[in-house]
């Protein structure tokens, strides 16, 4: 794996896209371990309010904080580890493994950045796998804007509007992608069964571990903590 141009290819455009990164076997146990869990814990864990500001409609499930033991094989993959600190650096830290899932018929997540963007070096970056492929056919393809993570506050507007020079992307099973907590993102909406993905958040050495607290969406800002709107747009 040549781990410098990865590197170089992510700080350029904001992202990064590997396929076969994990290995079908992983992807279906694990994915078989999700839709149990979520079939015992259906519901919403945002409050209706935010659903419907933020226009996203994603549950989501913190299974190492639970003790579940079968997604350590992500957090101890050594490529997975090693890509990380070339793009990171020395002393950067996991922060938390979030599985999201969606139900048929929902929106998706509007366009946001998962942190806020005034401080160039802080920011968080996720690590995303998917466990089933995604495609024109299931929907929840995930839309980046290449380079927005050197660009600064995501614009106001509409919050599911396309915008020019976005890209669409289609995971495999097994494919990692890597995106930058500046970097402008949205999730389409669900047309399969359900839509499942999971992100292995990490941070560069000295970030605050709530990093990720405050979310920038096209018509606000969020505090996930207190469950409130902090900013109208």
């Amino acid at each position: 794996m040549n781990y410098q141009q990865y590197a170089r290819d992510f700080w350029e455009q904001g992202y990064l896209v590997i396929e076969n990164f994990f290995t079908d076997g992983l992807m279906d146990h694990l994915n078989q371990v999700i839709l149990a869990h979520f079939r015992r814990n259906p519901d919403w864990e945002h409050s209706d309010d935010f659903i419907q500001k933020s226009a996203t409609e994603v549950i989501p499930w913190f299974p190492l904080r639970e003790g579940d033991a079968n997604f350590h094989p992500i957090e101890k993959d050594e490529l997975l580890k090693n890509l990380t600190q070339r793009i990171l650096g020395k002393g950067w830290e996991s922060l938390y493994l979030m599985v999201m899932f969606s139900k048929q018929g929902t929106q998706g997540q509007a366009w946001h950045q998962d942190s806020p963007p005034e401080k160039s070096s802080r920011f968080n970056l996720n690590r995303l796998f998917y466990t089933h492929d995604i495609n024109k056919k299931t929907g929840g393809q995930t839309i980046v804007y290449p380079g927005s993570h050197k660009m600064g506050e995501l614009p106001a507007g509409k919050p599911h509007e396309d915008l020019e020079n976005q890209i669409v992307l289609s995971p495999k099973k097994g494919t990692l992608v890597i995106l930058h907590g500046h970097c402008w993102h949205r999730v389409l909406p669900i047309k399969g069964e359900y839509r499942v993905s999971a992100n292995a958040r990490a941070i560069p050495e000295g970030t605050p571990k709530d990093i990720t607290d405050i979310a920038v969406y096209r018509n606000m800002r969020y505090r996930f903590s207190t469950q409130e709107v902090i900013e109208e747009r």
